[in-house]
């Protein structure tokens, strides 16, 4: 707890004189929040190669707070992360209360916050803070932030703090950015009666860092380094009917770091992006080319803090196990180019494909490759200090870092039956994702099946099979799940490893609901692998042991 006295005052003093605030004004204050507590009790398990535990237990506990009311709200979060779950950097661990906020709303069209926040620009290309409490991020800031939207059509926001990285704020970069969006049909009858809506925005982020003493290897010399480094973005929007369109392109002047190698390349990103959708059809069509896009406010840290934005991975978020087995982390640093396509159609009841029920298709594929480079000349035998590379704009890498095509289709069958089927071809390149392990290619089968016996009773059950001749071999996985409404779900599952190891990955757990309350008791093994959400992947060792989960909302 040391070092949070100064934040903590400021936070009851801010509550004092909201509660004063609305004991004045005799306006109602609602109290809101949460608690989440994830706990293991581990066991050692030498088979699947679990480590040994100084703890007899682990846990990740969260407890968040709030009041609002109409002109002002406040917020503060509890954070138990001393004993934290398997997986997580050394400096996650601690705890405290390391997010209070103080927002003041005017009913004038403008609210200030300061204290700590998150945010986003556009797609987050040069600035998004967020929390994902799985991945052990939250990169908010610790400051002071405007929000005007008092003049129509347009949105404006100014901000600037410092940046967390776990327990520590002192030795971050300050951060600070502008972002403007403007909705063009509001200053035109004719766009909206013609139901077209045209967004245009642009944003400008720059942090400002102290300097290091780099030295490049086998020398005197030492590197020159920005400590101000600053990044832009532009993008727009237009939607008409059941079409939308948006273009995003964004910049980032030299920023030589640990990611990229200490090369002092300009970073940019590309995006555009096309929709399609009515009722029983949608297509999503995206391409992506970035290259030396990893923008942090420490330039010398490594894993999954600090990060000040975030590229997104255009690959699809499998939801079944083994789908999700090899998943993709977006290559920020190093760059890629990715495509994606999502394509969807709905056969309709009582017809040749669509039977009696209806059957839903959903084709998906993903495809991102490198980018072609010619590398620069060397100094020293490294490329320290230098540009890196030169690319050329339009031309598409030779390495295949990562492709996914998935066909699924949905089909209920009888009243009480439904069932889900999927094939995923997927190619993964392991050495680029996790620095080695060759490409591994894998077909993977899917089937999932929900009977509905009553209104209280439902069984939902999976078979999946992933073969692949690299890597560890084939996986099979199957999973049964009893709904008993409103309150119980009993849920039994086995990941095997057919192939190489052997081993299976068994897991069994009863889940209790009641009203905001939801409990979670299991115990099985959990394989070692990558837990990846937006591109952005926390490597999390093998564990064995009881698990308890508690969430409540009020």
């Amino acid at each position: 707890m040391k070092g949070y006295g100064k934040p903590i005052a400021l936070f009851c003093a801010g509550l004092l004189a909201f509660t004063s605030h609305a004991q004045e004004h005799e306006r109602k204050v609602v109290l809101h929040g949460s608690i989440q507590s994830d706990v293991l009790i581990p066991e050692e398990d030498e088979k699947i190669g679990t480590g040994s535990y100084d703890d007899w237990a682990l846990t990740n506990t969260y407890v968040d707070l709030g009041l609002m009311s109409k002109n002002v709200e406040a917020g503060a979060r509890l954070e138990f992360t001393e004993y934290p779950l398997p997986g997580f950097e050394a400096d996650f661990k601690g705890w405290g209360v390391p997010h209070l906020y103080l927002k003041g709303i005017s009913d004038f069209g403008f609210d200030v916050t300061v204290g700590d926040f998150y945010d986003q620009f556009g797609s987050g290309f040069i600035f998004r803070t967020y929390e994902e409490r799985s991945l052990g991020i939250d990169n908010s800031l610790r400051g002071a932030r405007l929000n005007v939207t008092a003049w129509k059509g347009v949105q404006f926001k100014v901000l600037g703090g410092l940046q967390r990285r776990y327990w520590d704020w002192k030795h971050g970069a300050w951060v600070g950015g502008a972002d403007l969006e403007m909705n063009l049909e509001q200053y035109s009858s004719k766009m909206r009666d013609k139901g077209i809506t045209w967004m245009v925005g642009a944003s400008g982020v720059l942090k400002q860092e102290g300097d290091e003493d780099i030295i490049v290897s086998g020398t005197n010399y030492r590197l020159d380094l920005p400590t101000t480094v600053s990044a832009f973005d532009v993008r727009s929007r237009f939607q008409k009917g059941n079409y939308s369109v948006l273009a995003e392109y964004a910049w980032k002047s030299q920023d030589p770091s640990f990611d990229n190698g200490y090369i002092y390349h300009r970073g940019n990103a590309l995006m555009l992006s096309a929709s399609y959708s009515k009722r029983g059809a949608s297509a999503l069509v995206q391409v992506k080319r970035s290259e030396d896009m990893s923008y942090r406010s420490q330039r010398s840290m490594v894993g999954t803090s600090v990060f000040i934005n975030n590229m997104p991975a255009f690959a699809y978020q499998h939801t079944y196990a083994l789908a999700a087995l090899y998943p993709y982390a977006t290559q920020a640093a190093k760059g890629e180019w990715a495509f994606q396509g999502e394509f969807g159609y709905s056969f309709k009841r009582n017809t040749a494909l669509g039977g009696k029920y209806g059957t839903k298709l959903k084709l998906n594929v993903s495809h991102i490759r490198s980018l072609d480079k010619d590398p620069v000349e060397e100094f020293n035998g490294s490329t320290y200090g230098t540009d890196g590379y030169k690319s050329k704009f339009f031309k598409v890498g030779g390495e295949t870092y990562y492709q996914d095509i998935n066909l699924q289709m949905e089909k209920k069958l009888t009243k009480a039956f439904k069932l889900n089927l999927m094939y995923m071809n997927q190619r993964y390149n392991k050495d680029v994702v996790e620095g080695h392990g060759g490409t591994i290619k894998s077909n993977i089968a899917v089937a999932e099946g929900k009977y509905q016996f009553n209104k209280k009773l439902t069984l939902r059950a999976e078979a999946q099979y992933l073969a692949t001749k690299q890597d560890e071999g084939d996986w099979t996985y199957g999973l049964l799940e009893l709904s008993v409404l409103p309150y119980f779900m009993f849920t039994v599952s086995d990941m095997w490893n057919n192939g190489a190891t052997n081993l299976h990955y068994y897991m069994g757990s009863v889940t209790f609901n009641y009203k905001a309350h939801r409990l979670m008791a299991g115990y099985g093994r959990t394989r070692a692998g990558y837990n990846c959400s937006g591109g952005v992947c926390r490597y999390v060792p093998a564990s064995r042991g009881f698990q308890v989960s508690y969430n409540y909302n009020f």
